[in-house]
């Protein structure tokens, strides 16, 4: 009935063992935490409600449960390059993104949703944002970029595509609606914008034009001391590498 995928098969195992392999294996120092509890809190979100009427509120419980420090100047922010941030994030290693928190770790990548009056999850399919905004899916990344600004510190770093459709700043988009706002500005030394292109790919957008350049008035009206740099080698590499 929707135009989306259906839940991810056995997202309960999933969930509770991504919770144990992050406070075993990734991430001891995000302490001890009710994996059950977690799973109970995340499912409670959106089961037995209208799949489009799920709200980022509605995961609070789930937040506070999975909620750990994050290193002060490991934060890496991004849009329209998740592969590439997962590999140069490298588990927390190097950065820890949204996908390295426990919140985040819990639901990369899968897909979910109930249906109203049945305590069941849809299998078959669940809602795009095109057809309804507040899905689970979306609420919930909603709620998670909340929390990961929020909880972010020291000088915070932002991974752009400079080859990306529209733009290296998309608006509306998850960094520019959900964690610029949430960022706690007293908390924060610096804001570093990286803005990689493509190997092969066209040069859209860099530093000083276009969306980047409106990021960079908007966060410096907002008294926040930037720097940006294009295609830094370090990541560079790492395409290359790819």
């Amino acid at each position: 009935k929707w135009k989306g995928e259906g839940t991810t098969q056995n997202l309960e195992s999933i969930v509770i063992g991504r919770c144990y392999d992050y406070i075993r294996i990734v991430n001891p120092a995000a302490g001890e935490k009710n994996c059950s509890q977690i799973w109970e809190a995340f499912k409670n979100a959106f089961i037995n409600k209208d799949p489009c009427s799920i709200l980022p509120k509605d995961y609070e419980l789930f937040i506070n449960l999975t909620l750990h420090t994050i290193p002060p100047n490991k934060s890496l922010f991004w849009e329209n390059n998740q592969l590439l941030v997962n590999s140069f994030a490298d588990r927390g290693r190097r950065y820890m993104s949204l996908g390295d928190t426990l919140f985040g770790f819990v639901g990369d990548f899968l897909n979910w949703c109930g249906q109203a009056d049945s305590p069941g999850l849809d299998y078959e399919s669940c809602p795009t944002t095109m057809e309804c905004e507040n899905n689970a899916v979306e609420s919930f990344w909603r709620m998670a970029s909340i929390a990961y600004a929020q909880h972010s510190s020291g000088v915070i770093h932002v991974l752009l595509n400079g080859s990306a459709d529209g733009g290296a700043y998309p608006q509306p988009g998850f960094f520019a609606d959900y964690e610029i706002p949430n960022l706690q500005k007293d908390k924060i030394s610096q804001i570093v914008i990286w803005v990689m292109d493509d190997i092969e790919g066209p040069d859209i957008d860099s530093c000083g034009a276009h969306s980047v350049k409106t990021l960079e008035t908007r966060l410096k009206t907002l008294g926040y001391d930037i720097t940006c740099t294009d295609n830094i080698k370090s990541v560079m590499f790492l395409l290359c590498l790819d």
